[in-house]
């Protein structure tokens, strides 16, 4: 197939980009760099050197023998020059990462939560309207999140996108399938959820096919085609706006700093091994909705843990120490998660679990590369409320911490 994975620069969107091309698809990655100029605006690098994107594509032709093409276009702005690269291209599927995904970053300002509105639904938006106007009948892959969910205690198991309910009506009851209702617990996770309505709509009224990824939070840094070369690692995150909670644990074990546990960590969390990420995309390019059905939703997740769980893990395993600190985001203390996620089951997927030499890589990762590590930007400490920053700002254990 020809695929255009959008955003493929990205912390997902790369080892992806590796894996199709291994499998022999044609790979176009279109990004617009944005990522990287976050770096610059928030003075923190990858842990890990990344290499231009140029650069990347070169190594890996060279190592695989294989070509993944780049194109630099922003999805959110310019609207004509991807109805334009589309027509030209006219790829068979295209994977939808091209969105700003830290709710943290989203949450530091105003300015950060209007960008990340801005460029999320509008990169989301054009790319409908531009499939449509064009009439290129090209599977749409795009990576959501469990996050829409929020992270309340429902007492049942979460499912794959839809709920089957019964109403009142004036001649008896009537059962209906509606979207699982969302619950937004940020302006990133908001865009995520107003992605849902466009998909849904564009699905019923113009026929695409669509499949949305609902994703837990990704651990690992390595897939098999980024050890292949140095340059051809992936990203790794690991301050407090974009590090996920997993990998921040891992590398502040491998520098010696406290395991930073927010609140209670009563927080339970859905994860995936980004290994198994990169397995599941290739697996939803297998299964296309036709045109005329609904989307298609997956809840792309193996496992749950409680966060004040996972740093009892890793610190039994490092010897590091757990500190507890105030809590930055609107949440609740303690919540139970389930979720569903038999699709992916059925369709092959041999879950990748929480394992020790795993785990042990990522720490070994961050410890080759510690001496980039700048100590001042591990703490989260975007808050989602004004009381909260106070609160932070005011705590003397967080900027112990620091």
């Amino acid at each position: 197939m020809r695929i255009a994975v959008l955003g493929g620069d990205g912390f997902v969107g790369w080892p992806t980009s590796l894996h199709l091309s291994n499998l022999g698809h044609e790979v176009h990655i279109v990004d617009d760099l944005s990522r990287r100029w976050i770096d610059t605006e928030l003075g923190v690098q990858s842990l890990t050197p990344m290499a231009s994107i140029q650069e990347r594509c070169r190594i890996w032709k060279q190592e695989s023998g294989n070509t993944i093409h780049f194109h630099l276009l922003n999805l959110a702005n310019e609207y004509e020059r991807v109805k334009q690269w589309l027509t030209e291209c006219r790829p068979d599927a295209v994977i939808h990462f091209a969105e700003q995904r830290a709710a943290p970053y989203s949450m530091k300002t105003d300015r950060h939560k209007v960008y990340t509105v801005d460029n999320n639904v509008n990169a989301t938006h054009n790319l409908l309207a531009a499939l449509v106007e064009t009439g290129i009948d090209a599977h749409l892959v795009h990576l959501g999140t469990m996050g829409v969910y929020g992270y309340s205690s429902v007492g049942a198991p979460i499912p794959e996108g839809y709920l089957n309910v019964e109403i009142d009506a004036p001649k008896g009851k009537k059962g209906m399938e509606i979207l699982y209702p969302t619950r937004p617990g940020s302006a990133y996770h908001m865009t995520k959820s107003l992605d849902q309505i466009m998909f849904q709509f564009y699905a019923q009224n113009d026929g695409l096919r669509i499949t949305d990824l609902h994703q837990g939070i990704v651990w690992g840094t390595h897939t098999d085609q980024t050890r292949r070369h140095e340059q051809l690692i992936n990203r790794f995150d690991y301050d407090g706006d974009y590090g996920t909670v997993l990998n921040r644990f891992l590398i502040q074990a491998a520098i010696g700093y406290p395991l930073t546990v927010h609140g209670t960590g009563g927080q339970t969390r859905a994860f995936i091994h980004l290994q198994d990420c990169v397995r599941c995309i290739e697996l939803a390019l297998s299964d296309a909705p036709k045109s005329g059905e609904r989307v298609k939703i997956f809840n792309q997740m193996t496992e749950t843990h409680r966060v004040r769980d996972l740093a009892k893990m890793v610190a039994e395993m490092t010897g590091a120490e757990v500190k507890f600190l105030p809590n930055p985001r609107k949440e609740a203390d303690e919540n139970d998660l389930i979720v569903k996620n038999d699709q992916f089951l059925a369709l092959g997927l041999n879950p990748i679990t929480l394992q020790e030499g795993l785990l042990s890589e990522v720490v070994d990762v961050a410890k080759k590369y510690a001496h980039r590590i700048d100590r001042s930007r591990v703490p989260a400490v975007s808050a989602w409320t004004k009381d909260i920053a106070q609160r932070i700002n005011h705590n003397p254990e967080a900027r112990s911490v620091a």
